[in-house]
């Protein structure tokens, strides 16, 4: 093994190298994945994390809803007007 690792001769090996490497490659896949098996083992089982929150109104109101539907109504009908040819301009890149 340390003829392997501690290889000082003046030639390279890139066998040695490449299989170093795809070793190390491997512990450290092998290593996330069972970091990733146990962290979702551990939340699977825990149920719900946190406390749950507390029943109460909407955090919205009607008219806030109402309010967006005509901005966007009017978005659409700004939208229209230059699709149908309503307003007219000239491109200046011509």
């Amino acid at each position: 093994m340390k003829r392997f690792f501690l290889n000082r001769s003046p030639h390279r090996s890139p066998v040695r190298d490449w299989t170093a490497l795809l070793i190390a490659s491997a512990v450290i896949l092998a290593g996330i994945v069972v970091w990733n098996v146990w962290a979702f083992e551990t939340m699977a089982e825990s149920g719900v994390t946190g406390s749950t929150a507390p029943a109460s109104s909407p955090a919205f109101n009607r008219s806030s809803i109402d309010a967006v539907t005509a901005i966007f109504a009017k978005r659409a009908a700004e939208e229209e007007r230059y699709a149908t040819g309503t307003y007219r301009f000239k491109d200046p890149s011509q």
